[in-house]
C-alpha cells in the first residue's frame, strides 16, 4: 500500500472520531468513583486488571478508606485484604497508602490538578495522570493509552510500527488529533475495543468504521 500522506491521515482520523462521537458520545469512565481521590485510586488499581474487577473491590475499599486521611492511616495489610482479588495487590496496596500520605503531606489533601505533579504520586504514571486530568478535571493534557487504545491505534495505522510503546503511541495520536478530541478518545476507544475491535476476535465485518480501517481493507484484498 502507498504511504498515507499526513493530511489524509488527519482527515481519516477526524472522520473516525466523528463516527465514534456519533456512536458513543463523550463516552464514560467505566471505573466507579466519587471524586478525584477515589478516581486516582481506582485507576492505580486498574493496572494489569479489568475495570470490572476493580469495581468489585472498590465499594468496600472506599467505604473504609475513601479519603486521603483514612487511606493514609490504613495499614498496607488492611488494604491488601480488600484488594487481594486483583493482580499485583501487594504493590498496589503499598502504593495506595503512600499515595494518600503524599497527597496529605505535599498537596494539602487534594489530588493535584497538574500532569507533572500527579506523576509524583506513588503508582501514578502518565496514563493514570491523563485519565485523572480528563475525567476529574476536564482538562485534557494528552490521551491515556491503555491496552485498548494502543491496539486500536495500530490496527487503524494511526500510529506506525516505530510507536512501540504507549508513550510513543500517544505522541503519534497527539500529532493527528486536535486537543478538543483528547478528552474523549480514551473512553470512546475502550468501549469500541470491547464491542468491535476485540483483541482475539475483532468484529470487522460489523464495524462502523471498517471502510476507514487499513486492517479491514487488507482482509478484503485477501479474499
Amino acid at each position: 500500500m502507498p504511504r498515507e500522506l499526513k493530511a489524509d491521515k488527519i482527515a481519516r482520523a477526524a472522520e473516525i472520531e466523528r463516527r465514534m462521537f456519533e456512536h458513543y458520545g463523550e463516552g464514560e469512565c467505566s471505573l466507579d468513583h466519587t471524586d478525584p481521590f477515589t478516581l486516582t485510586c481506582a485507576v492505580v488499581l486498574s493496572a494489569q486488571c479489568t475495570d470490572a474487577a476493580v469495581n468489585k473491590v472498590t465499594p468496600l475499599l472506599f467505604e473504609r478508606f475513601g479519603t486521603p486521611e483514612a487511606m493514609a492511616a490504613a495499614s498496607v495489610e488492611e488494604v491488601e485484604e480488600i484488594i487481594h482479588p486483583l493482580g499485583f495487590f501487594h504493590s498496589k496496596a503499598r502504593n495506595l497508602v503512600k499515595l494518600a500520605q503524599t497527597v496529605l503531606t505535599e498537596f494539602g489533601g487534594q489530588i493535584p490538578q497538574d500532569m507533572e505533579l500527579l506523576q509524583k504520586l506513588p503508582g501514578v504514571g502518565r496514563k493514570t495522570a491523563n485519565v485523572v486530568m480528563c475525567q476529574a478535571f476536564g482538562d485534557a493534557q494528552g490521551i491515556a493509552v491503555d491496552t485498548h487504545v494502543f491496539r486500536i491505534a495500530h490496527m487503524l495505522k494511526l500510529a506506525g510500527p516505530s510507536a512501540d510503546t504507549p508513550a510513543k503511541t500517544e505522541a503519534a495520536l497527539l500529532r493527528i488529533y486536535p486537543k478538543r478530541d483528547w478528552l474523549y478518545i480514551n473512553h470512546q476507544w475502550v468501549y469500541f475495543g470491547r464491542e468491535y475491535c476485540i483483541a482475539r476476535r475483532p468484529k470487522c465485518a460489523e464495524c462502523f468504521i471498517n471502510d476507514l480501517c487499513p486492517h479491514f481493507a487488507k482482509l478484503q484484498q485477501g479474499k
